[in-house]
């Protein structure tokens, strides 16, 4: 009764919102009159034969069938689809019966003149029936007698009230009963996870504490001799107690005092991986781990005397410790999608939120929901035949995504209509569509498209460069926007707000700015020493976002051109890149407060951009985390992984 009447309600506000008055008038009448509160079976059987047969109204028979067959044509037992296809073949011969019992042949040609086509697709059952208008006595034909009997008509009528039964009170549900009590189960499994979320991080709180526990009892056994017998010796007798009393983890005297040389059982540190604990100073220059940029930034003001702090923040054991010292973020709720067989090479959100398209390496695109109150019918699983470079959706009505490929490739596919749409390629010599990007605001996108070389990793084997605009409405190619003679690939896009302005990163290091109405680069600046991999417009449209393949973060202001308004390192995330699939790229949330980035650990850091504190990280995958995403409107973020898993997360 209580999903009854929420669903009642729901009927209700959906009429109220469209302003179907008179419907809403009609419900409330006849649920007035609405006594058991059950489905009546009693009103769809008289509405099939004492109003649309006898009226002869057959598109809105037809159209009531065809509604039956969509709905149920998702039901796992074959017998009952079965049954309901046989049924309608035998309501449209009562409704040829009956129109020759009234003397409307007129009906009846005009019943095949409209389906005609489809009924003879549908087998050789219904050949002998189109000749039925021309017989002369149908129903003294041996053919045809039995349909015009009182006892055929009577088994039919009986035959369509139990199978409506069988479905309705059994075997299925309207969905509008089902959002009740599946929002309740929601709820719970929520709840579930959030529970199962906060023992899961505080196992890995004890595992890092732990770990780093173990590293520094090793550290202390290495320890030069400098310090002297006695500090090895209480080395050597450091607490144990409360690890035997944890009985999770046991470190002998012998473990302590072996040699610095790594075994099997260690592993050295690098700025690339994120181990807890203090790592030994490893010396290296000073332009390698960070700038004068950096300093200026992250202290908010120009200080050189930092330029000989501590060498503890030159060496790669501060980096790790830094790492270390990230909080991870408090979920709410986290969903798995385990649909790839293969490494995820980009995720990201439709226009709405409501959808989600991944691709993975071995050129398959998946789109999905987290959400189960949001409809399914938009997944599907595309098979490119290529490896997937770029993703994007198109912005306005949210039913078009786009696909670029390593072979030219340009697809584009509507979500509704499950197919594509449009099937374009860019020109042999730029096979490689590195970013696509449609405007916010008209029907067209640019594709950055580029030639290949040797090299051996993504960015290396990256050539020149190609950016087109393309028209949406004509799938046309407009135009080709300048970059100069035997431009570096350009790698990453993106669009201002209202799209008069494109924003193009380039290997070289160079930010491009275009004109979209000129069709002309208006500005540009040299902003990385190394090339650049992804690019974003800030929040407020006064500035953008440039991350570096060495790791290097930038936001530069557009008023002030050149001018560094925030930056971080993110080069112990983003180790030099051996992959030929690899592109580290960033996202940022719908307030621009917080910048996600992929990462070659598997952990991911959320900077607070401009914010006193440094970020957050992920919960972790299993493998590295290759592509990122935030939802447009929500604090809800994706992560796509080389351990072939897409991550949505949604956090306080």
């Amino acid at each position: 009764m209580e999903n009854m009447q929420y669903a009642e309600e729901l009927v209700r506000e959906f009429l109220v919102f469209r302003g179907f008055t008179n419907t809403l008038q009609a419900l409330d009448n006849e649920l007035s009159t609405d006594i058991g509160k059950e489905f009546q079976v009693d009103k769809l059987i008289d509405l099939i034969f004492a109003i649309y047969i006898p009226r002869f109204q057959v598109d809105k028979l037809v159209g009531l069938l065809n509604f039956f067959k969509q709905c149920f044509s998702n039901l796992s037992e074959n017998v009952l689809v079965d049954t309901l296809l046989k049924l309608e073949g035998y309501i449209l011969r009562y409704y040829i019966v009956y129109a020759i019992q009234s003397g409307r042949k007129d009906m009846v040609l005009e019943f095949f003149g409209i389906n005609g086509n489809e009924l003879a697709q549908k087998g050789h059952d219904w050949t002998p029936w189109f000749a039925i208008p021309y017989v002369k006595n149908p129903s003294l034909d041996p053919q045809f007698r039995i349909y015009f009997s009182k006892e055929w008509y009577e088994g039919l009528r009986l035959s369509v009230r139990n199978f409506f039964n069988e479905l309705f009170n059994g075997t299925r549900i309207p969905a509008l009963l089902k959002i009740s009590s599946e929002k309740s189960t929601v709820n719970h499994l929520k709840k579930d996870i959030k529970q199962l979320n906060l023992k899961l991080s505080q196992l890995q709180a004890l595992l890092e504490e732990k770990e780093a526990l173990i590293f520094q009892l090793r550290s202390a056994g290495n320890a030069p001799s400098t310090f002297g017998t006695s500090a090895g010796q209480a080395s050597s007798t450091t607490s144990f107690s409360g690890m035997d009393e944890e009985k999770n983890l046991s470190v002998s005297d012998k473990e302590i005092d072996a040699p610095a040389t790594p075994s099997l059982g260690e592993r050295e540190l690098n700025p690339d991986r994120a181990v807890g604990g203090p790592a030994k100073n490893v010396s290296r220059p000073w332009n390698e781990s960070s700038s004068v940029a950096d300093i200026e930034i992250e202290n908010g003001k120009s200080d050189v005397s930092h330029m000989n702090c501590d060498d503890s923040y030159k060496d790669d054991g501060f980096q790790m410790q830094g790492e270390e010292e990230f909080p991870e973020v408090k979920v709410d709720f986290q969903e798995t999608f385990l649909g790839h067989t293969s490494a995820i090479s980009r995720c990201c959100f439709s226009a709405s939120g409501n959808n989600i398209a991944s691709a993975s390496v071995d050129g398959t695109v998946r789109i999905w929901t987290y959400d189960s109150s949001t409809s399914a019918s938009r997944n599907a699983t595309i098979y490119c035949g290529a490896e997937i470079m770029s993703l994007d959706w198109e912005c306005k009505s949210d039913r078009l995504l786009l696909i670029g490929t390593a072979d030219g490739g340009i697809k584009a596919w509507n979500v509704d209509a499950k197919r594509v749409v449009c099937d374009l390629n860019t020109s042999e010599a730029f096979p490689s569509v590195l970013d696509l990007k449609c405007s916010p605001v008209e029907p067209i996108f640019v594709s950055a498209a580029a030639s290949r070389r040797h090299g051996s990793n993504y960015i290396e084997s990256l050539g020149f460069a190609s950016l087109t605009v393309w028209n949406m409405k004509t799938w046309r190619a407009m135009s080709a926007l300048p970059l100069g003679e035997d431009p570096p690939a350009i790698t990453s896009l993106s669009f201002n707000h209202n799209g008069k302005i494109l924003a193009a990163a380039a290997t070289d290091g160079m930010i491009h700015i275009f004109d979209m109405a000129a069709g002309l680069q208006i500005t540009g600046w040299p902003a990385h020493d190394t090339a650049i991999s992804s690019i974003l417009f800030g929040p407020d449209e006064t500035s953008i976002f440039s991350l570096g393949s060495d790791g290097k973060i930038f936001e530069w202001s557009l008023q002030n051109q050149g001018h560094i308004l925030w930056s971080r390192n993110d080069a112990r995330f983003c180790s030099p890149g051996t992959s030929m699939h690899c592109r580290h790229e960033m996202a940022l949330d719908a307030n621009g407060r917080k910048l996600l980035v992929t990462s070659s650990s598997v952990r991911a850091p959320i900077y607070q951009v401009r914010g006193y504190t440094n970020g957050l990280k992920t919960l972790p995958h299993s493998a590295a985390i290759t592509t990122v995403d935030w939802h447009p409107t929500l604090p809800i973020y994706l992560t796509g992984s080389a351990d072939n898993s897409v991550r949505v997360t949604s956090i306080f």
